[in-house]
């Protein structure tokens, strides 16, 4: 007789579905010049694509649009503080009903309210962020916009973009010296999972694909 007890199940309905991403920072130009900051963690990587969604109405997804380039910057743990300190606010001047609603406020200058440092790109016109671990330098291969009128009020819905990766930049101490793959006993990305902050955890073992 088969005797194994198969867990327990709940038919649930979560707000949201961050089940568990990295956190990624979005450098972008503003129309004045200026750099913007989006955090986020709605992305997904193939191969040398990065595809992202992000709300409509933002600041970041104005200028992404305008641009048609961006850098991603992936969060470090030891970013989490200032991750939060950006959480709650909007390049956008004034900020969008639905934002100012939920307790977003305008901040002009991110990387001083963040406390970061930014360094020139090689092959796109924004800066990256010198804190983060890894830097991809990106340029808009296709948005798709996904009207969904009851979402967030009157957000309007978001748009999914596919970001074609031009050139990636890791931190010296991260990377296998003599090669191009990630040293993953020292990578810490951060982690954002159902709205909470988590690091990497312990390394539970490797997929027989690994390189390194």
């Amino acid at each position: 007789m088969d005797i194994h007890h198969i867990p327990d199940t709940l038919v649930i309905q979560p707000s949201i579905l961050y089940f568990g991403t990295p956190i990624l920072l979005i450098t972008t130009r503003n129309p004045d010049g200026s750099t913007n900051i989006t955090p986020m963690s709605s992305a997904w990587a193939l191969a040398d694509r990065v595809v992202i969604g992000l709300a409509d109405g933002g600041q970041g997804l104005a200028n992404l649009l305008r641009e048609r380039e961006c850098v991603l910057n992936v969060a470090g743990e030891d970013m989490h503080a200032a991750v939060e300190r950006l959480a709650p606010t909007s390049g956008r001047n004034p900020v969008p009903a639905w934002k100012k609603a939920t307790g977003y406020h305008h901040a002009a200058d991110k990387f001083a309210l963040a406390g970061w440092h930014a360094v020139p790109s090689l092959d796109v016109g924004v800066p990256r962020i010198a804190e983060a671990p890894l830097q991809l330098e990106a340029r808009l291969h296709h948005a798709t916009p996904q009207s969904i009128p009851a979402w967030h009020g009157n957000a309007g819905g978001y748009v999914t973009l596919e970001l074609e990766i031009r050139r990636v930049h890791a931190h010296a101490d991260i990377v296998i010296p003599g090669t191009s793959h990630i040293d993953t006993r020292r990578y810490q990305p951060l982690f954002y999972v159902f709205r909470h902050y988590f690091g990497r955890g312990a390394e539970l073992g490797r997929t027989f694909k690994a390189e390194a």
